[in-house]
């Protein structure tokens, strides 16, 4: 019977320590959060965060995970890419604008970061391979929803890093529509034969 509070234990403090890092790291930065600011927050010990992340890069990774996974599930799936594509251009100038940026970032410096990555990409692939209508199979729904999401990472990564570019200065309903009509074609259009 003691099994179950002390698993209650442990989301919990996964839980305080997903939200007080991704408080500070929304407030901070990654480079001026610390451990011990993460920790504190959560109201742990330190060592807790390493027992649950193995790292603050690590932590980073999850909590950016946690948030792209919150707009992949908040909503019916034929509204992904509309949601998808509002969080990255109406999320203003801070963190929420770079949807999968700090992941990509944490690139190499941990296997948690890594494993971050394949998840994520997993999940988004699998949900846009599901309205590639137009595809002869499924390898061809995977390679047509696989293109969609290189092309919103690219989009995401971009924003933060040119804010003055066409597209930062562009309205962006009218960078949803023109985005929107191009994903919608490379979902739904027939394959070309061979």
């Amino acid at each position: 019977m003691t099994a179950a509070p002390s698993a209650r234990s442990g989301d919990s403090t996964r839980s305080a320590l997903l939200a007080a890092a991704a408080d500070l790291f929304t407030e901070h930065g990654y480079d001026r959060t610390s451990v011990r600011a993460i920790a504190d927050r959560a109201g742990v010990n330190q060592a807790l965060l390493f027992r649950y992340f193995g790292s603050k890069d690590a932590l980073f990774a999850r909590v950016a995970a946690e948030r792209a996974l919150a707009v992949l599930h908040d909503g019916p799936p034929e509204e992904l890419l509309t949601r998808l594509l509002r969080s990255i251009l109406d999320g203003g100038d801070g963190p929420e604008r770079d949807l999968f940026g700090p992941v990509v970032r944490s690139a190499g410096t941990s296997e948690a970061a890594a494993a971050v990555r394949v998840e994520l990409a997993g999940a988004f692939t699998e949900a846009f391979a599901a309205q590639a209508t137009g595809a002869a199979d499924r390898a061809d729904a995977e390679l047509r929803a696989e293109l969609v999401l290189t092309w919103l990472l690219g989009l995401s990564l971009v924003q933060p890093l040119l804010p003055g570019g066409a597209v930062g200065r562009a309205d962006p309903d009218t960078v949803l529509d023109h985005v929107t009509r191009a994903a919608r074609t490379l979902l739904e259009a027939p394959g070309l034969s061979r």
